[in-house]
């Protein structure tokens, strides 16, 4: 349920949410269903990986404002969050390729954006909910992983744990704001989310899958393929966002959110192919190839999302068949508009 707030005059208002990245692929998805139950919302973005087609919805809404900008401007951030009463802290570089090939703009922009966004918070004593990643548990391929799972990492030179290393900072920062200063946050690790509005361009493996697929192109599995992964729906993940949101006893905790569909990249690859009734065949590219040497993966990364449900009663609504279907439809969507150009001035 919404947040209501009764003011002196007698009328309700609603908790005004800022979102940071809410042009991105999640943040937008949130956006639209704070809108929907009537919160209104300040998205924050700079637009180097979100679009404003993602928040074509949004724009058409009376309590919804969009700034362009970062969350390394510390005064913006400073004003916006003074407000606005709840924060969601999504803004991120995120995407393997993305941060393989600018590891250096990826580590600063999610540690020094984060560092800004919680002392804006606590100086403003707003309650604030940070987005971190499974990557945090780096090559710990164990079975379902807890939030309390060891981090197994590799080499400090190797660009991909960068990435997992600046994570782990901002839930530090967050963890250590709370012990003592009282911060109210809430942490949240997404594994691998899909839907619609997802981009391909940043490593996604099935939004890539499904633009291949409809084009009827090889579809290029990196590695050996047997590497396992699990993919939960945008709107679940929403849906256990918004629970949390709406339980502040969450503020302090940790929670994963994912599924526990488990899958291998190459029956993945096949899934989508028959999803899309496409001839596409599989193509087998070196890790070296697409990110270039010393490229470290893990085997297989499976979430336990008990602490999630046993906390919320959240349960993911979709499954894998519903993932693929929607993600070739986005790609349908995408081509239809690529052959139809432009509109005309």
């Amino acid at each position: 349920m919404p947040h209501p707030q009764t003011r002196s005059d007698g009328v309700t208002d609603h908790s005004k949410f800022l979102v940071t990245g809410g042009a991105g692929f999640i943040g937008s998805h949130l956006v639209d269903a704070l809108l929907a139950r009537g919160e209104p919302v300040v998205v924050l973005d700079d637009l180097s990986t979100g679009r404003m087609e993602n928040l074509s919805r949004a724009r058409r809404h009376g309590r919804f404002r969009f700034v362009h900008g970062s969350v390394l401007d510390a005064p913006l951030v400073d004003e916006l969050v003074s407000g606005c009463d709840r924060i969601v802290h999504l803004a991120a570089a995120v995407g393997v390729k993305l941060i393989v090939e600018q590891p250096l703009k990826s580590f600063t922009v999610n540690t020094k954006g984060t560092e800004t966004v919680i002392e804006a918070a606590h100086r403003h004593s707003r309650p604030v909910l940070i987005a971190s990643t499974s990557e945090i548990y780096g090559k710990n391929s164990s079975g379902p992983l807890t939030e309390t799972s060891d981090r197994i990492l590799g080499s400090p030179s190797v660009s991909r744990w960068s990435y997992s290393t600046a994570k782990a900072v901002d839930e530090i920062l967050a963890e250590l704001y709370r012990r003592e200063y009282g911060l109210n946050s809430t942490i949240v690790r997404f594994f691998n989310t899909v839907g619609p509005r997802q981009s391909p361009a940043y490593g996604m493996v099935i939004p890539r899958f499904a633009r291949q697929a409809v084009r009827g192109e090889p579809l290029t599995v990196y590695g050996t393929g047997q590497q396992q992964r699990c993919f939960l729906h945008v709107n679940d993940v929403v849906a256990a966002l918004l629970s949390l949101i709406d339980r502040p006893e969450s503020q302090g905790e940790t929670f994963n959110i994912g599924s526990d569909e488990e899958i291998s990249i190459l029956d993945l690859a096949a899934r989508v192919i028959g999803s899309a009734k496409s001839t596409s065949t599989l193509q087998r590219v070196p890790y070296s190839a697409a990110y270039g040497p010393g490229f470290e993966d893990m085997e297989r990364r499976v979430p336990d999302t008990t602490k999630l449900r046993a906390f919320t009663g959240w349960r993911p609504q979709r499954n894998l068949d519903d993932v693929l279907a929607d993600a070739v439809a986005d790609a349908r969507r995408e081509e239809r508009m690529v052959v139809a150009g432009p509109c005309p001035a």
